[in-house]
């Protein structure tokens, strides 16, 4: 066995948390090491301390068998080390060979750019490992599977021999995953040596040579594909036994609760992406929104629950006209009406308040209504008594009710949000990305909560950029491709390849070569 990397004893501490304690780590030549581990287990800590983000307080480094200091990102790429990470590192008005070049410029006569031999270089770079981009093209114009093709070439044109990829296949459809599988087996052939972070275990019996689980900052142990099953990873990752598939009945289908009709909205920028959208969501079903980030689904949930203006169009809760109506008035609807609720994508920006203590983020939609005011003044016990209900109804782990919500982990922040929402009466849930970054113990815990909510009689809307998250959870499903719905299907006779292919327009594309040919003949 040869050693591409070790990491030995490695220790970082933060205040109050021990991330990393003592944690071995080899990485063999020419492998694909997949790391696992829950959120806070230690994975993201371990992996900026070899590219230099963080400074480990204890431990030794070693490539190739030469003990190594790294101490800032540049001195990793200095060593042939690489990190690909989960949210690209790219210009989108610069091309891709401005990109891959951005800090290592190649210049003739002493000043002026020679990206001409840079070009050259990454086409090589792209025939030799099967990557296929095009130096010209600006980085806006690209796909985000041909954008992470730029950010791997960009690591391999800094000749790194150890790559990171972080969450690599977060943003492609199952189609642009496998072609990414097939260039890592290229890369690991070529002599490459890839450490490989996810949260989906199917992709680690895909693609991975070996595994290793971190939890609570330290190895649980290291084992491979053959020896393992998804069951014994997740297992080892949470510390208990978890629950794999979505267990849910037939859906008992009631009235439409949200109907949408011909929705336009536009952008930041001006731009339609949202075009001409018809829908409807029924009590007691849960409708899947499936397709690739960046097809407009922010921008539609945003409009649904107010956040956003509507161009054109028509949104209906039960018989209420909520079309640009106030967030508030969405979640209210009326004294007598049950309300809607919203998970949104990012629980940062829009689900809470990071400052805020928990006992408060729990009220943030409902803090002016009984019984938590009584007019202008808030009833701190009621507040107080809630939070702690909820607290132990949504199992988040946390020392008190009053304990910042920004010092809990992914998986606890996100249950914070999805116990206010799912604590008061309601009749529509809009969840976009549920589950984003979280771990397996934290998706088992939220995908029941959504179809205990479906089996209640709520009309629940998921939007996801996770097909498997879609297809186990929903009843129905709809597909977005460039601002539009261009198929609705019932879940238990769609396939995976089939709704893959939708979300890459596919089949739109075939459409319209026959109305193209329809037309000339």
């Amino acid at each position: 066995m040869t050693l591409a990397l070790e990491m030995r004893s490695i220790t970082k501490r933060f205040p109050g948390v021990l991330a990393n304690d003592h944690v071995n780590f080899q990485l063999e030549r020419g492998e694909i090491h997949a790391l696992l581990g829950e959120n806070g287990a230690g994975k993201s800590t371990l992996m900026n301390i070899l590219y230099g983000l963080y400074s480990q307080d204890e431990g030794q480094i070693f490539l190739s068998g030469r003990e190594v200091v790294i101490s800032a990102p540049t001195d990793a790429i200095q060593l042939g080390i690489g990190m690909v990470h989960q949210h690209f590192m790219l210009v989108p008005v610069m091309t891709v060979a401005e990109n891959i070049t951005l800090g290592t410029e190649i210049v003739k006569n002493g000043f002026v750019l020679d990206l001409d031999t840079a070009a050259r270089r990454i086409r090589d770079l792209s025939r030799q490992y099967g990557l296929e981009i095009d130096p010209d093209a600006y980085v806006k114009d690209l796909p985000v599977g041909t954008q992470q093709r730029v950010e791997i070439v960009k690591a391999l044109y800094r000749e790194a021999d150890v790559l990171i990829l972080d969450e690599p296949t977060a943003v492609l459809t199952p189609q642009e995953a496998e072609e990414l599988f097939v260039i890592m087996h290229s890369l690991v052939e070529q002599g490459k040596s890839i450490i490989f972070i996810t949260h989906k275990l199917g992709e680690v019996f895909a693609v991975a040579d070996r595994i290793t689980v971190l939890r609570n900052g330290h190895v649980v142990g290291t084992t491979t594909p053959a020896k393992a099953t998804k069951e014994s990873l997740a297992e080892m990752m949470v510390g208990r036994e978890v629950i794999l598939t979505v267990d849910k009945g037939p859906a008992q289908f009631g009235p439409p609760v949200l109907q949408v009709e011909r929705l336009t909205v536009l952008d930041d920028r001006g731009a339609l992406v949202v075009d001409g959208v018809s829908f409807d969501v029924r009590a007691g079903e849960i409708l899947g929104i499936a397709g690739v980030q960046g097809n407009g689904q922010t921008e539609l949930v945003e409009a649904l629950t107010g956040l956003r203006r509507c161009l054109d169009g028509q949104i209906s809760i039960g018989d209420v006209d909520v079309t640009n109506a106030s967030p508030r008035k969405i979640t209210d609807l009326g004294v007598t009406v049950e309300g809607s609720a919203h998970i949104p994508e990012d629980r940062h920006e829009h689900g809470m308040v990071y400052s805020y203590p928990i006992a408060d983020n729990l009220i943030l939609n409902t803090y002016y209504k009984s019984p938590f005011a009584r007019g202008v003044v808030l009833d701190h016990q009621a507040i107080e008594d809630h939070a702690l209900r909820v607290v132990h109804e949504f199992d988040i782990r946390t020392p008190s009710v009053y304990t910042g919500a920004g010092s809990l982990s992914g998986g606890n922040q996100q249950k914070v949000v999805v116990g206010r929402e799912l604590s008061r009466p309601i009749q529509l849930l809009i969840a976009a990305q549920p589950t984003r970054g979280l771990d397996v113990g934290s998706i088992e815990f939220i995908h029941n909560r959504l179809v205990a909510a479906r089996d209640a009689g709520v009309a629940v809307l998921v939007v996801s950029a996770e097909l498997d998250e879609i297809m186990s959870l929903s009843d129905r499903i709809v597909v977005m491709y460039k601002g539009q719905i261009i198929a609705t299907l019932e879940a238990g006779q769609a396939s995976r390849e089939e709704i893959g292919l939708l979300m890459a327009g596919i089949v739109e594309e075939e459409e319209e070569e026959e109305e193209e040919e329809h037309a000339i003949a």
